[in-house]
């Protein structure tokens, strides 16, 4: 019943028929409106009790777990009467929740409301709950819709109190304007009551049962505009009073005292919006109410929209912002650990300190503690003393003993870095298509605006499974023993993974038959791989296994990728 109330379908409500224009207008209510006091909620959730049977057709016997089209499961019937029944169920193409209702093709309303949804769907306004189907097929007529679980119903939203001001404007603005575009159009609600308004999690409002709502309880309307936009204004009176404008209680919510008539909502609850309130009346204008300073009263949806137009706008509260409580000392903090907490209200005496240890034990106690104090003072001075006589011994001995001479080995000069020119270079491709092979003399030019560039990979930063990376193999000109390798790089960010290899030739078999010699991983554009292993080699395989992401650019798509600018080796 919870997920009903908040996204099902509002075809068994039957209170505020005749409050509305019904009476005014001549509209006919199929007997609906014979009891008019009835509490809508309790009907629907109660199926089609107490509910005077008009039509002649009986409902299809269906029951849960039965299918439309081979398609729609019926799980949960949440309403069933005169004639027709309403269902949530599962659409099981498309693996989601619809509502469907259903009644005979020989029903006396089975033509109206297929006319009714096709011309609903049609609309295709995301205001409204969509209609997604409409269908004749085995003596049945059923139209499907959507279902909002995430939704709330307007009657739900004013069981426990009024709508803020801010959120009471926001509903009858969209409110007004959906049924001002679906006038446009040439469709009318006729049944537009707190059950059929929802708002979702996102704070949008949505109408559901549009035309298909009064065309299953056959309800017309000389006037639809009319009937549309007093139904607006009486769901604004809800939603600024929680109260229903009407003597009749209905949809959960109070009536107004008999005889009274129909006053103002600021007459009827303090702190009321002074423009919503003189908005609420001038939609509620039929019937013999009149408007507050003699404005013209709203007959149609559209005209609403106007005056909500001329109101001044009404801001969102501000967000309250709670202030962190005082900073308060713990017990243990206050002297008071291990006591019982006061009870609450009670004044709590500050704690006197307590006096000076005045007994014998007291002043033992004091004497042994000065002893020890100057026990351990004295003895950190001792060790201090020493401590500065043996440095001093130290430094001596050092002055005597220090070589003059060059032998010593921290006299000895760094052994020169050697940079190793590059000879030649060529992509290696261990899986799959190669990347810019053209472009590998760029990485060795002496240019770093020159690049050679791996392709846009949609998965990383790692490269595997897909590829277990892309390089070049460079040839030294002969065999020398590499320490650093220095890698421009293009593009910064994620993280960038150089590994070295060691090749038995320009064009490797495969990555199992080299040596690694060296990894680094980098955020930045350049990476310094130093060789952890010592070997001997001709040709050096520069292995990029992992690439940052970057955006789109004239060369290539967002994704995954690098650009190696400049590469130098030294040994």
């Amino acid at each position: 019943m919870a997920e009903r109330s908040t996204a099902a379908v509002d075809v068994a409500d039957n209170s505020g028929d005749e409050p509305l224009t019904a009476k005014a207008d001549q509209s006919t209510a199929d007997g609906v409106a014979q009891n008019p006091e009835r509490d809508t909620d309790n009907d629907e959730a109660q199926g089609s009790g107490g509910i005077e049977e008009t039509g002649k057709a009986s409902p299809p016997e269906l029951h849960s777990g039965h299918k439309l089209a081979r398609r729609y499961r019926l799980e949960e019937c949440v309403t069933r009467l005169d004639g027709f029944s309403s269902w949530r169920a599962v659409d099981e193409k498309l693996r989601r929740a619809v509502g469907v209702h259903i009644l005979p093709a020989d029903h006396a309303r089975a033509r109206s409301v297929l006319a009714a949804a096709r011309s609903s769907a049609l609309l295709g306004d995301p205001r409204f709950v969509q209609v997604l189907d409409a269908v004749e097929e085995n003596d049945l007529v059923y139209v499907v819709h959507e279902w909002l679980p995430d939704a709330t119903e307007l009657t739900a939203l004013l069981a426990p109190a009024p709508l803020e001001a801010h959120d009471t404007y926001q509903m009858v603005s969209q409110i007004a304007s959906a049924m001002a575009a679906a006038h446009r159009e040439g469709l009318a609600h006729l049944r537009l009551n707190p059950n059929a308004v929802l708002r979702t999690s996102s704070g949008q409002w949505r109408i559901r049962g549009l035309a298909v709502n009064a065309a299953l309880r056959g309800i017309s309307s000389d006037t639809p505009q009319r009937t549309d936009t007093e139904a607006i204004g009486a769901l604004l009176y809800a939603a600024l009073t929680q109260r229903w404008p009407y003597e009749s209680d209905a949809y959960g919510l109070s009536g107004l005292p008999k005889g009274v008539g129909l006053i103002a909502p600021d007459q009827v609850r303090a702190g009321v919006h002074r423009g919503l309130s003189e908005l609420a009346m001038r939609a509620l204008a039929n019937d013999g109410a009149t408007a507050s300073r003699h404005e013209a009263a709203c007959t149609t949806p559209e005209e609403l929209v106007k005056a909500i137009g001329e109101m001044p706008r009404i801001r969102p509260p501000e967000p309250a912002f709670t202030a962190p409580p005082e900073y308060q000392r713990t017990t243990y903090q206050q002297g008071s650990y291990g006591r019982p907490a006061p009870r609450p209200g009670a004044t709590q005496a500050v704690p006197t300190p307590p006096p000076p240890l005045q007994s014998r034990t007291g002043k033992v106690l004091k004497w042994a503690v000065s002893a020890l104090l100057i026990a351990a003072l004295g003895l950190g001075s001792w060790q201090l003393a020493d401590a500065l006589m043996d440095q001093g011994n130290k430094s001596d001995d050092t002055k005597q003993t220090q070589p003059t001479d060059g032998n010593d080995k921290s006299g000895d000069k760094t052994k020169p870095v050697k940079t190793l020119s590059i000879q030649a270079a060529q992509e290696f491709v261990a899986k799959g298509d190669a990347q810019h092979p053209n472009d590998v003399g760029k990485t060795y030019d002496g240019d770093p605006s020159t690049y050679w560039r791996t392709s846009s990979f949609i998965g990383g930063p790692v490269l595997a499974p897909y590829k277990p990376g892309v390089g070049i193999v460079y040839d030294l000109g002969s065999a020398q023993s590499v320490s650093t390798a220095t890698i421009g790089l293009y593009y910064r960010g994620d993280h960038t993974t150089v590994k070295l290899y060691a090749a038995g030739s320009l064009s490797p078999s495969s990555l199992d038959s080299m040596t690694q010699i060296g990894s680094v991983t980098t955020t930045g554009t350049s990476a310094t791989v130093k060789v952890t292993k010592q070997v001997k080699t001709r040709y050096v395989l520069v292995w990029l296994t992992a690439l940052p992401h970057a955006a789109s650019d004239r060369y290539s798509d967002a994704g995954y990728k690098q650009a190696i600018t400049d590469v130098k080796f030294t040994g």
